[in-house]
């Protein structure tokens, strides 16, 4: 059984920055991908990004593409997103993932763990 913890959001104005975490317990780590998803008010969830079991592959929505990054720690079981250059159009819930796979994925369904989600704002 794997749990997933969030941290890092919180309130920002546009064109800040913010670093979410995502620590996970139980299980192997290092053998699963892990991903990021968000959910605005009135939205359904949607994917943000997702990295390989390695690091070595990333996936990334269009909407981030070359303002968020994600990177792990597979040392401290630990995923992290830097999200810079945040719109208004950005905040939601974000919520941490686990793939039931090594490889990057972008479908909800192929998820097997959620956190509990951080909530991010992004003021104008």
């Amino acid at each position: 059984q794997a749990e997933l913890v969030e941290s890092g959001g919180g309130l920002v104005q546009a064109g800040g920055s913010l670093r979410l975490s995502c620590a996970a317990s139980g299980g192997t780590f290092s053998n699963y991908a892990m991903g990021w998803f968000r959910q605005a008010p009135g939205k359904e969830r949607e994917f943000v990004a997702s990295i390989s079991w390695s690091g070595g592959v990333r996936k990334y929505a269009d909407s981030v593409k070359g303002r968020f990054m994600l990177s792990r720690d597979n040392a401290k079981n630990t995923v992290y997103l830097q999200m810079n250059s945040l719109k208004p159009e950005d905040t939601a819930v974000y919520y941490c993932a686990r793939s039931r796979y090594g490889n990057t994925w972008s479908e909800e369904r192929e998820s097997d763990y959620w956190g509990q989600g951080t909530q991010v704002t992004v003021s104008s």
